[in-house]
Parts: C-alpha cells; structure tokens; sequence
C-alpha cells in the first residue's frame, strides 16, 4: 500500500518501542535480526517522507525486577533504567544509519545532559529536525523517575505535534478484552475508547500514557511488530491491530 506523502493519513507519527523489540527471542542484549527488522520498517516509512521519531524502553539492559532482588530503590532503579534507554538509543541510530548507508541522518535526544554522545532534548529543535527529514530517537525517558516510558512516549508526541502514537508490540496483536493467554475467550478490540482501557484496567499500556493521549485526543494503534509493512499500511489509512481513540462505541473483532 504505497503511496505518496500526500495520500497519507499521518505524516508525522511517534514510534514506541520496548526494550524486548531490539533483543528478539533473547532475554537481554540485542539480537541482530530484531534490529535489522526495526530498521528496514522505520527506514521505508522514512522513504516515503513520512516524518518519525521514536522512544525505546530499557528492559533488555535492566528491568525493575532486578532491583528488588539487590533492594535498590525506585528512584535508582529507575535511573539506571533510563541509562538502559540512551544504550538502546544509541544502538538504533547506529544501526538506521548504517543501514541506510548513511542516506537517513539519525538524531538522538536525550533528556539527561549527555553531550558528548547525544544532543539535549530541546522541543523546538526536535520538531525543526523532523521538518528536516531527519529520524528522532528521544533517549532518557523525561528525566525524571517514576515516569514510564509509555508516558515519556504520548508526551513527546504531544510535544512534536505527532499525529499519532505507535506501540509496536511483541507477539501481541492488540489489546484485548483480557488476558489472551490466561482467557480463551478474551476478543481482540478493534477500536476502543481511552475510557474503556481506564475502567477495565487492561494493562498493555501504562495508564498514565493512555489519560494523557485522551486529554489531547491523540490516537494510539497498538499493533503486532512482527508483521511487515504494518507501520506503514497504519500510516496509510488501515487499522490493523487496536485503533485507541474517541470512538463512539467500541468495536470487538
């Protein structure tokens, strides 16, 4: 489903990604063809004109379960998490960059002063680089702890002025009205209110990201990585996955 920036229904879309999206079927670190995979998708939208930028999660580095078993605290524990996500960060621009041959300019944005390897996030200059074509990573969550990376990645939305949120999800089609893998007869919606994730809990995106994205209407797809070209059949109009929006009722599969 190609087609020319013009046809396209978002031109400027914010890509979320875990820290499990870059090390595949590993328990941690990277795993080559789960980068490769990552790059090829954000360099096709980004060959179609479409303006990206991204935000990866650290638990490939370090999750929050380990720093119970050492009885580090929330606020450390989460420091160290957003250091995991400049590591992520710098990894996927090497990567876009090297597999674009150098044709993609790749910026990284941290919100932890880092100069010697990454620029600071600064908004305007964030949106002026996306003007320019270039492809955004924005590293070190809002620099601040108990802040999730869903959050960090509806706000920086909000603050580009996206015109959508991607989750790219691992081995998980969408959200569904429970556990799919506890309930066989849980249904996968294909369009769902903010409120209703609210109210039923569903816990596939942080909460907090999800009132924000509600507040300012912006729409949130939730979708299978996995699977080719999804990113851009979204772009281009389809709804694969769960459309997360103000929609009047919701829609089940």
């Amino acid at each position: 489903m190609r087609g020319a920036i013009s046809e396209m229904r978002y031109k400027r879309i914010l890509l979320k990604l875990s820290g499990q999206a870059v090390s595949g079927d590993q328990d941690s670190g990277f795993s080559p063809d789960a980068l490769d995979h990552i790059a090829d998708q954000v360099l096709d939208l980004h060959r179609l004109g479409i303006q990206i930028s991204l935000v990866i999660g650290g638990g490939n580095i370090f999750r929050g379960t380990m720093s119970s078993k050492w009885g580090i605290e929330r606020a450390e524990a989460d420091n160290i998490g957003m250091m995991g996500t400049v590591i992520n960060s710098l990894m996927l621009r090497g990567v876009l960059t090297g597999r674009s041959q150098g044709q993609a300019e790749v910026r990284v944005m941290t919100a932890i002063p880092i100069n010697t390897i990454a620029e600071p996030y600064i908004r305007l200059r964030a949106i002026h680089h996306l003007e320019k074509g270039y492809i955004v990573i924005f590293a070190g969550g809002t620099g601040n702890p108990y802040v999730t990376t869903d959050y960090t990645a509806a706000l920086r939305a909000m603050e580009t002025r996206s015109d959508a949120l991607l989750f790219a999800k691992n081995q998980a089609r969408g959200i569904f009205t429970a556990d799919p893998q506890q309930d066989p007869t849980a249904r996968l919606y294909r369009r769902v209110h903010y409120n209703t994730i609210i109210r039923r809990n569903l816990k596939v995106v942080d909460q907090s990201c999800i009132l924000l994205a509600r507040d300012h209407s912006l729409p949130l797809h939730l979708f299978d990585f996995g699977e080719r070209d999804t990113m851009r059949d979204i772009c281009a109009g389809d709804d694969p996955g769960t459309l997360v929006t103000n929609v009047a009722e919701d829609q089940l599969e």
